[in-house]
């Protein structure tokens, strides 16, 4: 993980953000190594996450763009990309078949050279990839099911 994704997360952290990494990186984590273009964060949908949100943002320097406004970060649906491959962040509020509550439930959490990170846990990531259903999220899942093995 990138020093800019470390440090995102070290002031979520900080800031108490309700938030799930999902995506290449929480298969990367459950331990299956494969290349990933983004960053993928599911932010909590609720109006007291949002202005954890939006004060990381500003401790990070990220501004708001592309017609977002603060609300969006209250609603399922959002979709919310900054950067660049292979630096990019996805942020979403929702997961398709997920609930938020659900899994942050069944979160793991984890440290990566001193920042914690709250990943999606296993089970869910298979559930969300199995909805996504496309060719690397299948292949994900297989690889996934193998290390139960």
């Amino acid at each position: 993980m990138n020093s800019d994704f470390r440090e995102l997360l070290l002031i979520f952290a900080e800031e108490k953000v309700e938030y799930l990494v999902v995506g290449g990186y929480a298969v990367i984590h459950h331990g299956q190594p494969r290349s990933t273009k983004d960053l993928d964060i599911w932010l909590n949908p609720t109006p007291e996450n949002r202005d954890k949100v939006l004060r990381s943002f500003s401790r990070f320097g990220l501004p708001l763009m592309g017609g977002v406004t603060p609300e969006d970060f209250e609603n399922e649906g959002l979709q919310y990309a900054v950067g660049v491959p292979p630096t990019m962040i996805d942020f979403l509020t929702s997961v398709p078949g997920l609930s938020f509550d659900d899994c942050w439930k069944n979160r793991v959490e984890t440290e990566t050279e001193n920042s914690p990170v709250l990943f999606l846990g296993k089970a869910d990531l298979i559930a969300a990839k199995t909805v996504a259903g496309r060719p690397q999220d299948l292949a994900d899942i297989e690889e996934l099911r193998q290390l139960d093995d």
